[in-house]
């Protein structure tokens, strides 16, 4: 079996730990408010986040897509770290948001 080679990491940029912090300033998803998943409410970050999708030029696909694309990276970006209250409250922002785009759930698909 052939050794593994290294390359050199020399001149190039440290990407660091957090990249997914680029991701969310960067990102062609969205241009969102400040501290939108710091809002009080579900509702809140739902309907900030629905104003962003319909307002960004930058997006890819749908709106719909764009928003819960953004709130599930940053409920995925937060994994253990997220506080069960503040887990929850962006869980129903999920929630909020399909109500807000006029989306229904389909239970059978998520058994």
């Amino acid at each position: 079996m052939a050794a593994r080679t290294r390359t050199s990491t020399k001149g190039k940029p440290k990407t660091g730990r957090r990249w997914s912090a680029d991701v969310m300033k960067r990102s062609d998803a969205l241009d969102l408010e400040p501290g939108v998943f710091t809002k009080e409410t579900p509702r809140q970050i739902a309907t900030s986040l629905k104003r962003s999708a319909l307002r960004s030029r930058r997006r890819k696909g749908t709106p719909y897509q764009s928003a819960m694309s953004m709130l599930n990276f940053h409920i995925n970006r937060g994994g253990k770290r997220l506080g069960s209250a503040q887990k929850k409250r962006l869980e129903q922002a999920k929630v909020e948001l399909r109500q807000l785009f006029g989306k229904s759930r389909d239970k059978s698909a998520a058994d």
